[in-house]
């Protein structure tokens, strides 16, 4: 019976959170499941992984939800936290891998590598004496050397420009934060620039900390960048939205079957209350990044400009389970503050459909002709202040709409960029020149007005490309991919030689959702 006593306990565990009642109405199909799995693992034909039978089982009952409510292995939930928690524990350096070497792009500030000398441009090649260089090491692999426990050590092999032996340091490993704010800068004078990678358990004091630093530089207005920004912590968002509302705005609502209404409401204490906003999102500012712009929205707190959101409305509860899994359960919808639902349509136990949304926007032609979007007037809502209106049921429409420049990226651009002979060429250049251009350009306002993506950087790209049969069809489409490819060589330049307060600004300005922005303001 320890087969079935095991199992019998995972789903115990599992269904801890629901109520009595509802727990003995399920008796029945717990008893019948726990059968199944036992006349399985004693009487099938052949041997069976009892653990992936578990597994599987769980995997197929949430395929016939919501797209949302999954399952993940303790590994899987390990990688996914990391973001969103704000930390882990290593050895701190942002790095790349140049072939088969790993090239440190910086070290983490005042991080563990940093205090034992390790800089920007070493290359390690060993960890506790066995080589990661030249040995066909996958970057996984790598990551699971350097990563170990807070307080344990790790000797590192480094080689270095102009030192002819191998160097060796040892790393007392830490806790390394991870930033959810990826940039924070001055764009105009008295604009700010603030942009949200994610929504985590660190963003609103790293918000905060932006905001300190931008006030300081007189910033009156801000610019919310939200694209690409997938969610993450509803109370995130919660606490990122109360800087921008005033005491006892409605921020947000979540109800569902056996999740009665709960409200977030604006504590009036926010550090942005006066000044202009403009939020930006795309097509993939989905969850959190949707519960903040609907609450800016809704409120009239601000103008939205970009295209439409992803359309993710859909609470998830994490149940943690005892092997260090967990399964998350849609359990509630969230609503914005005009009471209107974001999340899109979608058939249950069909993610294949779900996952083609962007696919289906981009031929409907959507993407490059908001005109081609049609919301039915049962979803219409209206603003809380001025009364404008607005629509769930699909995403959140921004309130200026910046259609998709497909001629911007040219199929020789998007090739040699998946193959990722830009960022390859970038990281060799900076390797081999990092000291002229620190000493060239002291400052970032000096790189950003003089310095220009040299031609030979532009050469080896082309010959690369060529040795990978990537070629322009003509030379019409060379000369339409080279302002924008050597605008990407000049940010990249500037990311490994500072940070990326200086990669977007300068990537921004050929980013046309900014530059809409910035004509708002």
């Amino acid at each position: 019976m320890k087969n079935f006593t095991g199992f019998r306990h995972l789903l115990l565990y599992s269904f801890a959170f629901i109520p009595m009642m509802a727990f003995s109405q399920s008796e029945p199909m717990l008893r019948k499941l726990s059968i199944a799995e036992l006349a399985i693992a004693n009487l099938y034909v052949d041997s069976v992984n009892e653990e992936k039978l578990v597994e599987d089982g769980i995997r197929g009952m949430l395929e016939k939800l919501d797209p949302h409510s999954a399952y993940s292995n303790a590994k899987e939930v390990k990688a996914m936290n990391e973001p969103l928690q704000g930390s882990f524990e290593g050895i701190g350096v942002q790095f790349n891998m140049v072939e088969d070497t790993l090239l440190v792009i910086q070290p983490v500030n005042d991080g563990p590598s940093e205090k034992v000398g390790i800089i920007a441009g070493d290359r390690i090649v060993s960890v506790n004496d066995t080589a990661i260089a030249g040995v066909k090491m996958s970057k996984e692999e790598i990551m699971r050397r350097l990563r170990g426990p807070k307080g344990t050590k790790v000797v590192l092999g480094i080689v270095r420009h102009g030192i002819n032996e191998q160097l060796k340091f040892t790393v007392v490993r830490d806790k390394i934060p991870v930033k959810s704010i990826d940039a924070a800068y001055m764009i105009r004078p008295g604009v700010g620039y603030i942009r949200i990678g994610n929504f985590g358990a660190t963003t609103h004091k790293e918000f905060e900390e932006a905001l300190d630093k931008l006030f300081l530089l007189g910033m009156n207005d801000l610019i919310l960048d939200l694209q690409e920004n997938g969610g993450g912590y509803l109370q995130a968002a919660v606490e990122i939205s109360n800087e921008f509302l005033e005491a006892g705005d409605l921020i947000v609502y979540t109800k569902g079957r056996r999740v009665p209404r709960h409200e977030y409401k604006a504590r009036g204490n926010g550090r942005f209350l006066k000044g202009k906003v403009v939020v930006l999102i795309d097509s993939y500012s989905a969850s959190a990044a949707e519960i903040v712009t609907g609450a800016i929205q809704d409120q009239d707190r601000g103008i939205v400009v970009g295209r439409r959101s992803f359309g993710k409305g859909l609470v998830q509860r994490p149940i943690d389970l005892p092997d260090g899994s967990m399964i998350r359960l849609t359990v509630a919808n969230y609503y914005t503050p005009s009471g209107r639902c974001i999340q899109k349509p979608f058939k249950k136990g069909d993610k294949r459909d779900y996952a083609m949304d962007m696919i289906h926007r981009l031929k409907s032609g959507e993407l490059t002709n908001p005109d081609s979007i049609h919301f039915v007037d049962s979803l219409k809502f209206y603003t809380l202040r001025k009364h404008n209106t607005v629509y769930g049921g699909g995403g959140i429409m921004p309130d200026i709409y910046v259609p998709l420049d497909t001629t911007k990226y040219t199929k020789f651009h998007r090739e040699i960029s998946a193959k990722g002979i830009l960022v390859q060429t970038n990281l060799k250049y900076v390797d081999s020149n990092r000291k002229k251009l620190k000493k060239q350009y002291t400052e970032f306002q000096l790189f950003r007005d003089k310095f220009e993506t040299p031609q030979e950087v532009i050469d080896k790209i082309l010959k690369e490309a060529e040795k990978q049969k990537i070629k322009p069809k003509d030379d019409e489409e060379l000369q339409k991919t080279l302002p924008l490819l050597k605008l990407q060589l000049k940010a990249l330049i500037a990311r490994d030689l500072w940070n990326m307060d200086e990669y977007f600004s300068i990537i921004n300005e050929q980013n046309d959702i900014v530059i809409k922005a910035l004509t708002v303001l």
